[in-house]
C-alpha cells in the first residue's frame, strides 16, 4: 500500500518533504507534482524503479527518461551543452519543457537511448518538485504519469492513490495538477527540434 503524503502547494512542510526523499533514497518509486502534470519519480542509479516505470507506462527502451534538476548547475552535470544551446534552455527555465541533450558519463547506461546516447532534462517551475530535488541533492530520475489505457494523466493524489496503490511507494498530494505534459525540445544536434507540442511555448524554439 502506497504512503500519502498530503503536502502544501505553495509551503511544503520539509519535514514531509525529507521524508519522502528519504523514501526515494531508500529504493521507493514515487508519484509527484510537476507544473506539467504528474510524474513518477525513482533515485537515479535505481534500476528496479526505472524497471517498474516501463512497466507502469509500457515503454520500450527507446523511450527517454527525463533528468528532473534543481538548478542549471546540477542540470550541467549530466548534459553536454555549448554556449548557444545553453542560452536558450536558460532563457526557457524553469519551465514546462523537457530537453533532450547529449548525455555525460554521469548518466547510468540505462537511462541513455540506446543509439543517440541522449537523456531528458528538466528544471520545474513547481514549488513542491523543486523542494523535493533540492532536498534529495540530486535529479529525480523522472517519466510522465501517463497509463497506456488513458488519454490523459490523472490530475489529482487521491486518485492516483486509488489507482496505483500497490504498483508505486508513495503518493504526494499538493493539490490540482495540469494534464498536459511538457514540451519536449530536441538539442541532440545543437539545434531546437521541437519533438512533442505540450504545455510550454514552443514559439521560441521555431
Amino acid at each position: 500500500m502506497a504512503k500519502y503524503f498530503d503536502v502544501h502547494p505553495e509551503n511544503p512542510q520539509p519535514r514531509t518533504i525529507r521524508s519522502v526523499a528519504d523514501s526515494i533514497r531508500a529504493g521507493e518509486l514515487v508519484a509527484y507534482p510537476t507544473d506539467s502534470c504528474y510524474a513518477l519519480g525513482c533515485q537515479l542509479g535505481n534500476r528496479d524503479g526505472i524497471n517498474r516505470i516501463r512497466s507502469i507506462r509500457n515503454l520500450d527502451d527507446r523511450h527517454h527518461f527525463t533528468l528532473v534538476c534543481h538548478d542549471f548547475a546540477q542540470l550541467g552535470q549530466f548534459v553536454q551543452l555549448d554556449n548557444k544551446v545553453f542560452r536558450a534552455i536558460k532563457a526557457a527555465t524553469p519551465g514546462s519543457y523537457t530537453f533532450i541533450l547529449p548525455a555525460t558519463k554521469e548518466v547510468p547506461r540505462q537511462l541513455l537511448h540506446p543509439k543517440k546516447k541522449t537523456v531528458g532534462v528538466r528544471i520545474p517551475d513547481h514549488v513542491v518538485a523543486q523542494a523535493l530535488v533540492a532536498e534529495l541533492g540530486e535529479p529525480l530520475l523522472s517519466s510522465t504519469l501517463l497509463l497506456p489505457d488513458q488519454e490523459e494523466p490523472m490530475t489529482q493524489g487521491w486518485e492516483i492513490k486509488e489507482r496505483l496503490d500497490h504498483v508505486v511507494d508513495a503518493v504526494i498530494d499538493s493539490g490540482e495538477c495540469g494534464t498536459v505534459p511538457t514540451t519536449v525540445v530536441d538539442f541532440s544536434d545543437g539545434e531546437a527540434e521541437i519533438v512533442r507540442r505540450g504545455a510550454g511555448d514552443t514559439s521560441r524554439f521555431e
